[in-house]
């Protein structure tokens, strides 16, 4: 399992994203986090800023979609550009479905759970995604601090992953920093979204290396 790292541009300055961007060219993935203010309770961009981010930067973007109804509007994010588009299991409809046509437009699709949803109910879909994503907070604003409480989980999600031979990518998204990092990867996750931790250092290129490096240690790969 190779470790991967999403800076998360919530917390970068959005009068300056393409210059943020820039500031991480050695990161895996750019994570957006599009909120429309029903979901969750936050509101923050949507398909015309995804649209002109991924022609800013070479990075791919890993669009993580906290809206009502994804099943109409998670095609247009793959094409739109991203190159990874993750939907909330509590907020789609048909899922399977969804899953494909992200598929089936050229982005890998991902699945997302809030911290109190068990993953055993979704093992039976693990065919049908190229990521699974476990919340580490609750949704819908950034720093806030990391829930010891899903380590369980990240565990037992890792154990379905590799039962069934998936390769499938563990992601984790909330509270993680340099203090976090290292349980998360012990327990299995392996592609992490960070914001505060990379954006507000001081060398957000050097914070994204740092928390890679802590990564494949926990992780036994370092």
């Amino acid at each position: 399992m190779a470790i991967q790292i999403s800076p998360s541009i919530l917390s970068a300055d959005f009068a300056r994203l393409a210059d943020e961007a820039a500031a991480v060219p050695n990161a895996d993935w750019l994570h957006v986090d599009v909120m429309d203010g029903h979901f969750v309770p936050n509101l923050t961009l949507g398909l015309p800023v995804v649209e002109s981010l991924a022609r800013a930067t070479d990075t791919p973007l890993d669009c993580h979609l906290m809206i009502e109804d994804p099943d109409r509007w998670a095609p247009a994010y793959a094409e739109a550009g991203a190159g990874s588009v993750t939907v909330h299991a509590k907020a789609a409809r048909a899922p399977v479905r969804t899953l494909r046509e992200i598929r089936r437009l050229g982005a890998r699709a991902g699945l997302a759970l809030n911290p109190a949803e068990p993953v055993e109910p979704y093992a039976d879909l693990v065919g049908e995604m190229d990521m699974l994503l476990l919340m580490t907070v609750e949704p819908g604003f950034g720093g806030q601090r990391f829930l010891d409480l899903v380590l369980p989980k990240i565990r037992r999600a890792r154990e379905i992953l590799d039962g069934r031979e998936a390769s499938v990518w563990l992601q984790v998204d909330g509270g993680v920093g340099d203090d976090t990092i290292e349980r998360a990867a012990e327990a299995g996750a392996d592609v992490f979204v960070a914001g505060s931790a990379v954006y507000g250092a001081q060398d957000p290129s050097k914070a994204v290396d740092s928390l890679r490096a802590r990564a494949a240690a926990a992780a036994g790969l370092g």
